[in-house]
């Protein structure tokens, strides 16, 4: 049963981070235009980009994450650092596995140095959401509930008379 709970606060947690990492990059990519001065930008084109964003990171980050998850949840591991460096390395290979890879030479071809630092910093950012929400208590699930403790003795005087 405490299993069925945890997949519910991880999916829970995971659509947040997901959530967060979709604004952070939107509003990086965006930032160049929202920062002149006379650009006007529709709101509701930006509920429509942030809603793409979120369904862009979520669908490119499901099993990065996963895996990620998995390994923490495995082995109890609930350092802030490990959640970090998980959602940067997510954030990276989401990006790295939209850019083209040359087999030959062993390289990625066209590689945007700003779009990876957005990429890995919005990973970062979803894999601290990610702990705030289900990492600090990662692999609680698999620990036996604590026994409950005997109800304290009666008083002397409370006892029924025979």
């Amino acid at each position: 049963m405490a299993l069925i709970g945890r997949l519910f606060v991880v999916f829970f947690a995971f659509l947040a981070a997901c959530f967060v990492a979709g604004i952070i990059v939107v509003g990086a990519v965006l930032y160049p235009e929202i920062n002149d001065l006379g650009a006007e930008i529709d709101q509701g084109a930006i509920n429509i980009v942030l809603g793409f964003g979120f369904i862009f990171i979520s669908g490119f980050a499901l099993l990065p994450a996963l895996v990620v998850v998995l390994i923490t949840e495995a082995f109890h591991i609930r350092s802030v650092l490990a959640y970090a460096v998980g959602g940067a390395v997510v954030g990276a290979a989401c990006y790295l596995g939209l850019v083209p890879f040359d087999p030959d030479t062993l390289q990625f071809n066209g590689i945007v140095h700003r779009h990876l630092e957005i990429m890995t910093g919005a990973g970062i950012v979803a894999g601290l959401v990610y702990w705030l929400i289900a990492g600090r208590t990662a692999g609680t699930w698999r620990e036996p509930p604590r026994p409950l403790r005997p109800p304290p003795p009666l008083p002397s005087q409370s006892r029924p008379q025979q």
